[in-house]
């Protein structure tokens, strides 16, 4: 590296550490519960397993478990998303980390198995990788994802049974939870903070919103401006995605096959149609829905050559790869970040982070300042499952909105922002059903 980086002489592990060090000073509230468990140590002698991006943001997380008392082992929730240098500077902190960047599946499952030799009490996931997988194991289902953890864990139900909570960070992995505990077959409570209103309403459109961008810009250096983009979803995350692209001058074309959800995209202006139309005008895709094959074969063929596909949902299934592959009689690497899909017609298409998760594979993810607020709801659903250990059922739960309301005011506060404080009248007005028109 050249001096001017401002990282000559250092090891991966030192840089790492600087990286994480200027995430803490914009998160603030992670930074106070972290001093409040150095006080009280609630997490005393917890073993926590986490399944999550391995970036400098989740690693002040893993600072705060650890300054609650908490042992922490670290697997990351995507093969791609793993930041070296941070992985390196916790490791060098005593915490046990399994990642690397560009892990094969193999290796991802059988750091999955090496969290779970750690014999966590509580699990922390992001799209439940790690969950399913311990569900898997207690429910006796044996699949090649279970065969490759029992290929590092001699006894994975031994080392799944002390389990007595979780958490899970993303929409995808509420999914997937919340089909488990139709089922009946949620072996132990999960707190989804991804429902929590301080999350969901951050996290996903305005962190997702800007983070997506970030990516696209670093993988191929497009601009944005005048471009047709659509935008596939229009949840929490595809709103907040079509947003900030019409803040960057593009124009925006909505995919959304729930008609509540189509309505309010066209209520905002968005022009709205489905995936066999919008494919012919596109210039960029973006995928945002969590489910399989939103962008397959047919919509490839109607495709204007140089269109650009990204996917921001949680898995890389939602652009087909598959039949990608099957249309084109060439298929080259651009760049890291870029593969060139050239079609038997002569058509090019560009592929961006093999079809993963763009912000985080392509950028750094979401912002720090936004993950402040979801990693100190995470920590603080760790200390929840603590004190309520035994208390609550097998079933899928939503943070108390004392602790959201908590998370937002800190940050409200550390914003230097003042609340409105209602008048002893005003709050007996609010409770009186009685008074009306007068």
């Amino acid at each position: 590296m050249s001096s001017a980086s401002g990282y000559s002489g250092m090891s991966l592990a030192e840089r790492g550490i600087r990286r994480i060090e200027w995430a803490e000073r914009l998160m603030p509230v992670c930074t106070s519960i972290a001093k409040e468990f150095r006080r009280e140590r609630p997490l005393e002698g917890v073993r926590v397993g986490c399944c999550l991006h391995v970036t400098k943001e989740t690693a002040v997380l893993v600072r705060v478990l650890l300054e609650g008392g908490a042992s922490v082992a670290l697997c990351p929730s995507n093969p791609l998303s793993t930041q070296d240098d941070v992985a390196a500077a916790l490791s060098s902190l005593g915490v046990s980390v399994y990642a690397f960047r560009g892990m094969l599946v193999r290796e991802y499952y059988e750091a999955i198995g090496r969290v779970l030799s750690h014999k966590p009490h509580i699990t922390v996931d992001d799209g439940a990788d790690l969950t399913v997988t311990v569900h898997k194991i207690l429910g006796g289902v044996r699949d090649e994802a279970v065969s490759m953890v029992q290929g590092v864990v001699s006894d994975p139900a031994e080392s799944c049974k002390g389990i007595f909570g979780g958490t899970e960070e993303t929409t995808t992995g509420v999914m997937r939870l919340r089909s488990l505990e139709e089922q009946g077959l949620l072996f132990y409570p999960v707190i989804a903070v991804n429902d929590s209103p301080t999350k969901r309403l951050f996290d996903n459109p305005i962190g997702t919103g800007q983070s997506v961008f970030d990516g696209i810009m670093r993988a191929t250096g497009v601009l944005l401006a005048g471009k047709k983009v659509v935008v596939a979803g229009y949840g929490q995350v595809g709103s907040g995605i079509a947003a900030r692209a019409r803040g960057l001058g593009c124009d925006v074309i909505v995919v959304e096959p729930s008609p509540v959800r189509a309505l309010m995209a066209a209520m905002n202006g968005f022009r709205v149609t489905d995936m066999s139309e919008a494919a012919s005008i596109g210039d960029i895709f973006i995928t945002a829905t969590g489910n399989i094959n939103v962008i397959r074969k047919e919509h490839f063929e109607k495709m204007k050559n140089n269109a650009l596909l990204a996917n921001a949902g949680h898995y890389d299934v939602e652009i087909s790869k598959k039949d990608l592959a099957t249309l084109s009689n060439r298929v080259e690497n651009v760049s890291d970040l870029v593969t060139k899909y050239v079609l038997r017609d002569g058509r090019e298409l560009y592929l961006l982070a093999e079809g993963r998760l763009v912000n985080l594979v392509a950028a750094e993810g979401h912002p720090p300042e936004v993950m402040d607020l979801s990693f100190s709801l995470q920590a603080l659903a760790v200390r929840y499952l603590v004190e309520n250990r035994g208390k609550l059922g097998r079933r899928v739960h939503v943070l108390p909105s004392a602790i959201d309301e908590r998370v937002a005011l800190e940050k409200l506060n550390s914003m230097g922002i003042r609340l409105e404080q209602l008048t002893p009248e005003q709050l007996a007005y609010l409770r009186e059903w009685q008074l009306g028109t007068s």
